[in-house]
């Protein structure tokens, strides 16, 4: 082993969170080695938000020509996954090939090393046989991996992952999906459009178990107009694998079969590969996102959310706090997400069940999207609603679900609205354009009871 390189940051991981930081960082004009085992860049580009919502858009296309009987016409539609396949192989990820990121990363003046860095102690870095001394510090922003459940028989199986349903140059006659979150939902929505026969197997008794009860009954609906089986309630006991595919006995003992098996049971950061303690699921922060001694965590690793804006927004501020700029520290009050089914599910803050478990003197308002202007307008696929959730005492909103064509788009208006703490009296007083989605925002205000 050399001697240790002096440097001033190490970035462990290259996914969204960290090329922000490692990138920001060099272009600031500190000395920065950002080291990645697989693509920078990480999941999001490759694996998740862009290829997925490519597919997400192509059988939402599908599903709006087969919405044309009742509104403009006669349409047939035929679909086709080799287009797809191939936006996601040539124009979504170079093949999923980095160059462009890496060259993206050392055009900042950043130092780039492929391989697996180990802590080894405060400050200091390990990657194969070159040791790195930060002066600063070292930024973890390793993400996560698929769980993979302790099932009988599924290990050593040809079992699909997220990476492996996205990478699909073809799909399967069938596909049992273990997981009903948001992942397995979107999954399972798109492989149907394109008429693979799915089921989705889910312990709790409704899949987007992490969500309202009214977005999982949505969810429900859709799916099984879409033709997608659900097992509720119940758990995988064995996995059997051969050539004619996968057999999945359940808890309540009958089984399933499918050509195809996706596991899709949650995320676990991967602390032990990098000299961290191994029982963690993830990396506890501060609000600075510091982690410890000279180390700071940002992203996924954090399990403040998996998703790219959380990485990008903890990404600012570990940024901030490592070039001393000061500015407000971490707020996760008004976290945001999105379902992307048809329809999609946005949601920021409290549900209502939280809200209640947390002690709050709780007023919701509800407005079916159907019931509003914009929403009898569209017709075939107005399926959502609107339901937002106050802190009576406080007079502000804690929460919201928008649910509908325009779900991940609405939730912006509620993401500010509960971050910011706006008035319910200013809301109440607000102008909503009409005939618009959002309107329905102001009649769920309007219904706070």
């Amino acid at each position: 082993m050399g001697e240790a390189r002096q440097v001033d940051v190490v970035v462990l991981g290259l996914g969204v969170g960290g090329e922000e930081v490692a990138g920001r960082l060099a272009a600031a004009g500190l000395n920065v080695v950002g080291v990645e085992n697989n693509l920078v860049g990480g999941e999001c580009p490759y694996w998740g938000c862009i290829p997925t919502k490519i597919m997400v858009r192509a059988g939402s296309a599908l599903a709006e020509a087969r919405r044309i009987p009742g509104l403009a016409g006669a349409a047939t539609v035929e679909p086709d996954w080799a287009p797809v396949a191939k936006r996601i192989r040539d124009e979504a990820t170079d093949d999923w090939n980095d160059k462009v990121a890496v060259d993206r990363f050392t055009g900042k003046g950043g130092h780039f090393v492929r391989g697996t860095g180990v802590i080894t102690g405060p400050g200091r870095v390990r990657v194969g046989d070159q040791e790195y001394t930060a002066s600063r510090g070292v930024v973890v922003a390793t993400g996560t991996a698929a769980v993979i459940p302790p099932i009988d028989g599924l290990a050593g199986t040809p079992y699909w992952t997220n990476r492996d349903a996205v990478e699909a140059a073809t799909l399967p006659g069938s596909l049992l999906i273990l997981g009903g979150g948001a992942i397995g939902t979107e999954f399972a929505q798109v492989f149907a459009r394109f008429g693979v026969q799915v089921t989705i197997i889910e312990g709790s008794d409704r899949i987007l178990a992490m969500e309202e009860p009214e977005s999982s009954a949505v969810a429900a609906t859709v799916l099984a107009a879409d033709g997608v089986t659900l097992k509720l309630g119940v758990h995988a006991s064995a996995v059997a694998h051969s050539a004619e595919g996968f057999a999945v006995t359940l808890t309540d003992g009958s089984t399933v079969t499918g050509e195809k098996l996706l596991v899709a049971t949650g995320r676990k950061a991967r602390l032990a590969e990098i000299g961290l303690n191994p029982a963690e699921r993830f990396l506890t922060t501060d609000e600075r996102m510091r982690a410890g001694d000279k180390l700071w965590a940002v992203g996924d690793v954090t399990g403040n959310g998996a998703f790219t804006h959380m990485a990008m927004y903890e990404a600012d501020i570990a940024v901030r706090d490592i070039l001393e700029q000061g500015g407000p520290g971490a707020d996760y009050r008004a976290r945001p997400r999105v379902t992307f089914i048809d329809p999609e599910i946005g949601a920021v803050g409290l549900t209502e069940k939280q809200a209640r478990d947390a002690g709050l003197d709780v007023r919701v308002g509800h407005v079916p999207l159907s019931a509003t202007s914009r929403g009898f307008i569209h017709g075939p696929g107005n399926e959502g609603f609107i339901k937002v959730i106050a802190d009576n005492a406080k007079g502000v909103l804690v929460g919201a679900t928008t649910a509908g064509p325009a779900g991940g788009e609405m939730i912006g208006a509620l993401s500010v609205a509960v971050h910011a703490a706006v008035p319910i009296e200013t809301l109440r007083s607000t102008i909503w354009a009409y005939p618009t989605f959002h309107r329905g925002i102001g009649s769920a205000i309007e219904a706070l009871a």
